[in-house]
């Protein structure tokens, strides 16, 4: 009976998935066979405009000849005249046809100023209006799917600012007014916004326009009505919108700092609060443009990347490739075994590639650079002063034109029984830990399955530790390509790393952490455990609350990383964006920049090609669009992959693991985005970050001559790929038959 009623159940959700698939598919072609009509009418009424001459009527003679007849008519059937000159008005608009001027004039001639401004104010607008509506209809959805980064950021623009800006284009006539009707349909604009906009910008050249119609007899051309003199007049009431735009944030502006007093001078140009990637960026290019600048660190040099992040990890997966190399040997031909772990030495080891790299980012050399760095804690007493406690307990103040808030992000703890009583460790803390054991940890639990959680499996697992990976999600890696994500997945299960998806961690319980999945709990035992789950902007004791700015995550900022107070700018961890080294250094060329000159040049920052790497073995590097987020944002795609079973450089190394998966515009070689997974994923992704950038497609890159046997081949021919997919077939042929025809 069970059985049977199960079936049932899914005889009914089979019946409505297809009842809910045939609905879609109706809605679609009703869609498209309603824009098929649309755009039948408007070429039908287009093409009969011009195949029956009626453009031979909206010429200056021909409304010269008819002004006396069409004002007896007025006078006759007033009425009619207007609601059809009404009608006329509004479809040529709409219709974006020729004649406009003419049109306007004759609203002067027959109906005079006042009655005519009316008439022509209206219509024009709602004509505007449905050329607007018949432009969006017709092709927003296709530029979305073709263009959809891009038209994105055009739409966030248009929410913020485009009413100022279609104002200022409404008031030059110098602009085809049809064009920006059908160009601003095209971006999320609203209606309501468009219409009454349009109808206060054309306001004032309608009346230049019927006011000369009023004078009809002494207009030999439309020359006469727009001298250089009114049009230079127009143009520069153009700018009022931006000029009034422009008085307006100064106003708001004066609002927002009028608690504090404003130094007469300053001590510095800029004030950087953190020494890590972003804040040694935006001293080091402020000392550079010879600007006044002191950068406070409170901890270390360096910051995360260096003393605690990427260099000690990135050493420590070294040490640990080698033992797994080690231990197969014999996939060489060498005599291999199980390797002995010093881990006392693989620890010096580390410590000695951060003191190797770390005078490149010391006090000493950026003094030597001209920056004037001070070691202690900085608090923003106000907008323009910071107050430095060094740790002897000295402070001083500083005034300052600009401040960037650099001061990074922290390993973020979730609040759980038994975890501080357990000595829970962090990317932060680990190392210290670490450096004190004598040996590998025995058994290792790891909780998150980001790149972070899963390098660190990896690397203990080769070491020799039983690692346990606890991920709450469906699978690790969430953020990169669904297959890289499985493929790491299984690399890592077949060198040992027990990983439990779908586990949410609840409690430590002594040496234990209690997990549950499916309503039923686990305890797993450990000697370290280690909290991977993601990162929190570092951005208490820093007086930001006090001025106002909220310090919840993310960080609120301006497209040119401004906080709500103008000159307190924000770069790297604190941005919450991206939380990458290279991405902090990208923000500090913004908020260096922009803090230094932007009162007369800003700059928007630019998020559109940013790469990464999960530096596994294999790595696993990304830059642009995944199959989830394109799918996600509406954009239109075909996937070229090339696997690297058979790739020469690959074969030899033994590293045949892996693939290059590229995202390109559907029949175009634009590249979307791209998924690596091999050996030196990272150095390969390089030429595809440069080639998004720089807009080079994959018909350059296959022109590209690349070195052999190198894995950077794998580029060249995954480029191959998406050649042969799109080759002439039909071409093809007639080069097939002209062969036959020469032999």
């Amino acid at each position: 009976m069970g059985s049977s009623s199960a079936y049932a159940n899914r005889q009914e959700q089979d019946l409505a998935g297809h009842l809910d698939e045939l609905d879609e598919r109706a809605r679609v072609s009703r869609s498209t066979a309603g824009k098929f009509a649309l755009f039948a009418l408007l070429a039908a009424a287009i093409a009969a405009f011009f195949l029956f001459d009626l453009g031979a009527y909206l010429t200056l003679d021909n409304l010269k000849a008819q002004q006396a007849g069409l004002a007896a008519l007025l006078a006759d059937r007033p009425l009619q005249v207007i609601g059809g000159f009404f009608l006329v008005y509004v479809a040529a608009t709409a219709l974006s046809l020729p004649g406009a001027a003419i049109l306007t004039l004759a609203a002067g001639a027959i109906f005079g100023l006042w009655l005519g401004t009316l008439i022509v104010s209206f219509a024009s607008a709602i004509g505007a209006s449905l050329a607007f509506l018949s432009s969006r209809y017709l092709l927003r959805d296709w530029v979305k799917a073709r263009f959809g980064r891009r038209i994105a950021a055009i739409d966030r623009g248009v929410e913020q600012d485009g009413a100022f800006y279609l104002l200022t284009l409404r008031l030059i006539p110098a602009f085809p007014f049809f064009l920006i009707n059908l160009a601003m349909g095209l971006t999320a604009m609203k209606l309501p916004v468009f219409y009454l906009v349009s109808q206060v910008g054309m306001l004032l050249g309608t009346l230049v326009f019927v006011n000369a119609g009023t004078q009809l007899a002494a207009i030999s051309s439309t020359s006469d009505i727009l001298s250089p003199a009114l049009i230079g007049s127009f143009v520069l009431l153009g700018l009022f919108p931006l000029v009034a735009r422009w008085m307006l944030g100064l106003v708001k502006q004066r609002r927002l700092y009028r608690r504090w007093k404003r130094p007469r001078r300053f001590d510095r140009n800029l004030v950087v609060i953190g020494g890590g990637a972003g804040g040694l960026v935006t001293a080091y290019i402020a000392a550079t443009v010879r600007a006044k600048v002191t950068l406070v660190e409170a901890g270390k040099m360096g910051g995360d990347c260096l003393n605690t992040g990427c260099v000690p990890s990135k050493a420590l997966i070294r040490s640990a490739r080698a033992a797994h190399e080690l231990r197969h040997a014999q996939d060489y031909g060498l005599k291999g075994g199980e390797p002995t772990v010093d881990f006392s030495a693989v620890m010096r080891r580390i410590g000695e590639v951060i003191t190797t790299i770390e005078p490149a980012d010391s006090v000493e050399r950026y003094t030597g650079l001209g920056v004037d760095v001070r070691l202690g804690h900085a608090m923003i007493l106000d907008p323009w002063t910071v107050e430095i406690a060094d740790g002897e307990g000295r402070t001083s103040r500083l005034t300052t034109r600009s401040i960037v808030i650099a001061a990074g992000g922290a390993p973020f703890v979730p609040d759980l029984p038994g975890v501080k009583e357990a000595g829970v460790l962090t990317s932060e803390t680990m190392w210290d830990a670490l450096a004190r054991r004598d040996s590998v940890p025995g058994r290792m639990v790891i909780v998150g399955g980001g790149p972070i959680g899963t390098e660190m499996a990896q690397a203990f697992a080769r070491l020799g530790s039983q690692v346990t990976l606890v991920e709450g999600g469906e699978r690790i890696l969430p953020k990169d390509d669904l297959e890289a994500s499985a493929l790491v997945l299984d690399t890592l299960r077949r060198e040992g790393v027990t990983i439990l998806l779908g586990h949410k961690a609840l409690r430590c319980e002594g040496k234990s952490l209690v997990v549950e999945a499916d309503g039923a709990e686990t305890s797993l035992p450990f000697d370290e455990i280690v909290m991977a789950v993601g990162r929190r902007a570092r951005l208490k004791g820093y007086g930001l609350e006090a001025l106002g700015i909220d310090t919840d995550q993310p960080l609120v900022l301006s497209d040119k990383l401004q906080t709500v107070l103008p000159n307190i700018y924000a770069a790297g961890d604190v941005v919450g964006s991206y939380q990458f080294t290279h991405v902090a250094a990208h923000q500090a060329w913004f908020a260096a920049v922009n803090a230094l000159f932007g009162t007369f040049k800003s700059f928007k920052v630019d998020y559109r090609v940013i790469p990464w790497t999960t530096f596994t073995d294999p790595e696993v590097a990304q830059v642009g669009h995944t199959e989830a987020t394109a799918a996600k944002e509406g954009i239109a795609y075909e996937v070229v992959r090339f696997p690297l079973d058979h790739l020469d450089r690959a074969v030899a190394e033994g590293a045949r693991s892996g693939f290059v998966k590229l995202l390109v515009v559907p029949g175009k070689d634009r590249i979307l985005g791209v998924t690596i997974v091999a050996a030196g994923a990272g150095e390969m992704l390089a030429e595809y970050v440069l080639a998004m950038k720089h807009g080079i497609g994959l018909n350059k890159m296959l022109g590209t001559i690349h070195a052999y046997p190198t894995m950077t081949e794998a580029n060249k021919y995954a480029a191959g790929e998406w050649k042969k997919a799109h080759k002439p077939e039909a071409l093809l042929n007639w080069v097939e038959r002209f062969h036959g025809w020469r032999r």
